[in-house]
């Protein structure tokens, strides 16, 4: 079933004024502004524009009778560097969109936190997690903390128990690079994904006690043997991010690679927290249960646990669970000038023998997404456990290609059941590649990361500038997940 919804159309007139307009005059445009979004079994509910940032990361968190929505930012672009904010009236480097998003319908942004001043990848604030101070074990239980990335320098903990008005508690710099940061709010374990000065790799990861985000206590430096201070030889590949199963689940799934050359790791929480520390070759490999290499092609994005997964066709047999992870490759290089990133699904129930039991991709001869301009292809998927989709449903970001809604009840056979691919705006950036040694320009849509919420809305933001676009699923697909 196909659906077809307006989208919004309210972007304030300083977008074009800020010279938009004018970067999109010499690409081509590969959707008309205010085209319908193409859609299937999922609606629009709500937008907001984002002040025409990049956004990277959403993270909605509940906050007593309200819901907001923290969006991390890449840095700015050549043309906007630093994107006029018309709450202040200034011009900011891009940071944190905090919207609240309690009515979908109409979401209200309510604070620009800015970031590093910086362009694309090297600036902004891209990644954000959220803890109640009353769930962590030493927090101020009025307290709600906000765990950001400050561009490539600094990891930042803020109180934002009133998200209007956010106040620094921690920040923890010295750094060459961060990126994606897993935060466990029972425990305050925290997983961040650094680049030390001293280390071989761009990005390793730094383990933190942030039980009391005040009072941050380091646990350990962790990596892969040959990335630590005084290592010879080859250089492994970085890492991407870790998701944690926690203290329950003892297990930690760190993702390895982008887009080529990539491998799931699987690590006993237990070994890693309290094991030897010392980053030596020994001890960085102490605490590993098992790798799952990926191809040549691909990489590791994000590792996904889908623990004790009930598999309908093995009801009646003596294993009828299984354990799943998830993997989602990240595509980088625009109009498919490189092997097509995918999701993959591993089985880890042995886990000294991990093994890929499926894949998923979007058809390209949907929508012809190769020639639409900028990337098409896999880059992460929802990363809430919430029941409403947990092991029943994921949403998988494609860029082109818009949000694709999974049925993953059974991982052995995912199946696309919807997607929702925006409409461009005014504010929508060119995507470039060389041609002769010229660049030819598209705009696309770039859907960049996607996440839920408890209530079951789908919340997408957009790489190239495009906004935040609040969905819900309609048809077969809200029949999947059992919502009324």
């Amino acid at each position: 079933m196909n659906r077809y919804v307006k989208p919004a159309t309210f972007l304030p007139a300083f977008l074009t004024l800020c010279g938009n307009a004018f970067a999109q005059s010499e690409a081509v445009r590969t959707q008309k502004i205010g085209a319908p979004p193409e859609a299937s079994n999922m609606q629009l509910v709500g937008y907001n524009d984002l002040q025409a940032r990049s956004a990277y990361q959403p993270t909605i968190h509940h906050q007593g009778d309200r819901w907001i929505a923290y969006i991390g930012h890449h840095g700015g672009t050549d043309e906007i560097p630093n994107p006029v904010n018309p709450i202040t009236g200034k011009a900011e480097p891009n940071g944190t969109s905090i919207v609240d998003v309690t009515d979908p319908a109409h979401p209200k942004y309510l604070r620009h936190l800015p970031g590093q001043e910086g362009k694309y990848e090297g600036g902004g604030a891209q990644m954000v997690r959220l803890c109640d101070g009353r769930q962590l074990p030493k927090g101020d239980p009025n307290a709600v903390y906000m765990l950001r990335t400050f561009g490539s320098e600094a990891h930042e903990i803020w109180n934002v128990a009133d998200p209007a008005n956010p106040v620094l508690i921690t920040r923890l710099g010295g750094l060459k690079d961060t990126h994606k940061n897993w935060w466990e709010c029972n425990t305050g374990i925290a997983y961040l994904v650094s680049g030390l000065p001293d280390w071989r790799t761009r990005r390793m990861t730094q383990i933190y006690d942030l039980s009391d985000p005040a009072h941050p206590i380091k646990i350990r430096d962790f990596g892969l043997p040959g990335q630590e201070p005084g290592a010879t030889g080859p250089v492994p590949t970085e890492v991407h991010g870790p998701i944690s199963a926690g203290p329950e689940g003892n297990r930690v799934y760190f993702g390895y690679g982008t887009d080529k050359g990539g491998f799931l790791q699987i690590v006993d929480r237990e070994k890693l927290l309290n094991g030897p520390k010392e980053p030596t070759p020994e001890n960085l490999r102490y605490p590993e249960i098992s790798r799952l290499a990926m191809s040549a092609f691909n990489g590791a994005h994000t590792t996904f646990p889908m623990l004790k997964m009930p598999i309908a066709e093995f009801a009646h047999d003596k294993e009828n669970s299984r354990d799943i992870v998830m993997i989602v490759d990240e595509e980088i290089v625009n109009e498919c000038a490189e092997p097509r990133q995918m999701v993959w699904f591993a089985d880890v129930t042995v886990e000294n023998r991990p093994m890929v039991i499926s894949n998923y991709t979007a058809k390209e001869s949907d929508g012809s997404f190769c020639a639409r301009g900028g990337r098409f292809g896999a880059h992460s998927s929802n990363e809430s456990m919430a029941p409403v989709y947990y092991r029943k449903m994921a949403f998988i970001s494609y860029f082109n290609a818009g949000v694709r809604a999974i049925d993953i009840r059974d991982p052995y056979h995912p199946t696309e059941v919807g997607y929702f691919i925006p409409a461009i705006t005014a504010a929508t950036d060119k995507r470039c590649v060389k041609i002769d040694g010229k660049d030819r320009c598209k705009v696309a849509i770039q859907t960049n990361n996607v996440e839920t919420d408890e209530r079951g809305y789908i919340y997408i933001v957009d790489r190239a500038n495009t906004g935040l676009h609040i969905l819900e699923l309609t048809g077969e697909a809200r029949k999947i997940a059992g919502l009324p």
